[in-house]
């Protein structure tokens, strides 16, 4: 037994010194004299760093670029609030023509009436060359002259009353006229911007939804959702900031239209009574009698 004990031990020191003598010699040459190949150093995976992200391709940030990519709500909201800022421009042109060349008309009109003597050569100044008066200082001053003819057996007083009843109404309607699509441009200066912020809220609303499927706050990730969402507020101010100014100005213009008529109605009321004052003093029996007094 003590034998076998000693051959064992003996086997086991040979066995370790032939191990260390291995470690210890030189690699051996590989077959036709070529070197081995150099070791390659280890995989960032390897040894533990992660490998940063494909970076992500770039957006296009032009305000086409950014329509384009927009959600179709967004979208819907951009073509709307485009659409209501070519109605304001349209009309703000058509407009500004009709009110330019309504005042025009009844500015050179309403000095006519100034200058004339009586309600008879009003007219005619009015009417010109052509013989045909327009325009509603010519309406008041035809009305005016109507109402006197139908009067011609009734009292003064009257007569006044009611030709400054049909001049109001003659006032009122041009003035509506004169007004007609400013409301639109007061619509769409109080709720484009609400509008342009109806998309700016829905378009986060996906930019957000985005950012939670994408698993990652990268500014390069949400800036362009973000900036497609922010331009539908940019043309909701775009639609609204002009339609504001120019129903302003048009609410001036119509203000100072609505004077001048009113300033021509004046006229054709002093004219009128100038005319029934010197029918009455001439006496003539188909003129105007005057009311007896209560």
């Amino acid at each position: 037994m003590a034998r076998i004990l000693k051959v064992l031990m003996l086997a086991a020191c040979l066995a370790g010194l032939g191990c260390a003598a291995m470690a210890q010699a030189p690699p051996s040459p590989t077959p036709g004299g070529a070197s081995p190949a150099p070791a390659l150093p280890a995989s960032p995976a390897a040894q533990g760093v992660v490998a940063p992200a494909t970076a992500a391709p770039p957006h296009d940030l032009s305000p086409w670029g950014m329509f384009l990519a927009a959600d179709i709500v967004v979208k819907a909201v951009m073509v709307g609030l485009a659409f209501a800022s070519l109605v304001t421009w349209t009309i703000w042109l058509a407009k500004a023509l009709e009110l330019a060349a309504a005042r025009a008309r009844a500015g050179r009109a309403a000095r006519q009436l100034a200058e004339a003597a009586s309600l008879d050569q009003a007219a005619l100044a009015i009417a010109g060359r052509r013989g045909r008066a327009r325009g509603p200082v010519a309406e008041l001053l035809g009305a005016a002259l109507s109402e006197r003819e139908r009067s011609r057996d009734l009292g003064e007083d009257g007569v006044k009353e009611r030709v400054a009843i049909a001049l109001s109404r003659i006032e009122a309607r041009a003035g509506r006229a004169m007004a007609r699509g400013a409301g639109l441009l007061a619509t769409i200066g109080a709720t484009a911007p609400f509008v342009g912020l109806f998309g700016t809220v829905w378009g986060i609303m996906n930019a957000f939804i985005g950012i939670s499927q994408s698993r990652t706050t990268n500014l390069a990730v949400v800036a362009p959702g973000i900036a497609e969402a922010l331009l539908a507020t940019a043309i909701g101010l775009v639609a609204a900031i002009p339609a504001v100014i120019i129903y302003n100005v048009f609410a001036r213009s119509i203000a100072g239209y609505r004077a001048v008529l009113s300033d021509a109605s004046g006229e054709v009321l002093r004219h009128l009574s100038r005319d029934l004052e010197r029918a009455r003093r001439a006496g003539a029996p188909a003129d105007l009698p005057r009311a007896p007094a209560e």
